[in-house]
């Protein structure tokens, strides 16, 4: 159904499209008690994206946001509508606004840093999302209280109880296929942290990633690391693993004051 939906609203040619249109509206769970710690991260990184870009578009909150994705290869959010077109997740939203309005955050580096920064975007993204997902779904702690408490919320019972088992069923498999369901946490950390060290690394004492400016890497790994520091959650391993290094945690205050003006006064880490 959601494909079918997607198909109707992406016939629009390129042809079509000029400017960015005022219309513009990112659809995302509630934030307050429903979206999970990966659907948060994929969300906040497209809306940083988007700010970076001086896109400007209204964000929707809605309990079904996941049920009119037209899909994706992991969170299937946030969804994002532009005129007819309509896509989901992170990297089909930056190949949308690439190819049909002609911008780009990351235009003015060579060849060879785009081939690295497009090859940490995949690192980061399926080492994070994998992480998140991990602790969400597998760490019992997590998952019973929290994690079934906000993806049933906005459910009646009994469908809620089924909602959270086609969901807990659907991530685990993703998990899975990634080889990532059966390890235990300490390998998760582990992974996490090598990530955050290699990163760490790369980022040095520059403001961004690659310099001076953002680029679509900044975008997406800060929306990830401010999920991670800004979500409560009874298991917080995964903050302060990822709060050893220092400096990605400036990055992440940089960008949260210049572009968002702080979320939530008062709510960044400590």
């Amino acid at each position: 159904m959601a494909s079918t939906i997607a198909n109707f609203y992406n016939r629009t040619t390129t042809a079509d499209m000029k400017d960015w249109p005022r219309n513009a509206v990112l659809y995302q769970p509630y934030e307050e008690e429903q979206i999970l710690l990966a659907e948060n991260a994929s969300c906040l990184a497209v809306r940083t994206y988007l700010k970076m870009l001086e896109l400007p578009v209204a964000v929707e909150q809605r309990a079904n946001a996941e049920f009119i994705s037209p899909g994706g290869r992991r969170t299937k959010l946030p969804v994002l509508r532009v005129e007819n077109f309509i896509y989901a997740e992170f990297d089909h939203i930056v190949t949308f606004v690439e190819q049909n309005f002609n911008k780009s955050l990351s235009v003015d580096l060579s060849s060879e840093d785009k081939d690295l920064m497009r090859s940490l975007i995949c690192l980061a993204e399926h080492m994070l999302t994998n992480a998140e997902q991990y602790i969400s779904w597998v760490d019992a702690d997590v998952r019973d209280t929290v994690t079934k408490q906000r993806n049933g919320c906005v459910f009646p019972f009994p469908l809620n109880y089924v909602q959270n088992w086609r969901k807990e069923s659907a991530v685990k498999k993703q998990l899975r296929m990634a080889d990532y369901l059966n390890v235990n946490l300490d390998k998760v950390i582990a992974d996490v942290d090598h990530l955050c060290q290699d990163l760490s690394n790369r980022l040095g004492d520059n403001l961004y990633f690659f310099g001076e400016k953002p680029t679509e890497l900044d975008a997406l790994v800060f929306g990830h690391l401010y999920s991670i520091f800004t979500m409560k959650l009874p298991n917080n391993v995964l903050a302060q693993t990822i709060n050893k290094h220092s400096n990605l945690k400036t990055f992440c205050s940089h960008i949260d004051l210049n572009y968002f003006t702080a979320i939530e006064k008062g709510k960044m880490m400590k």
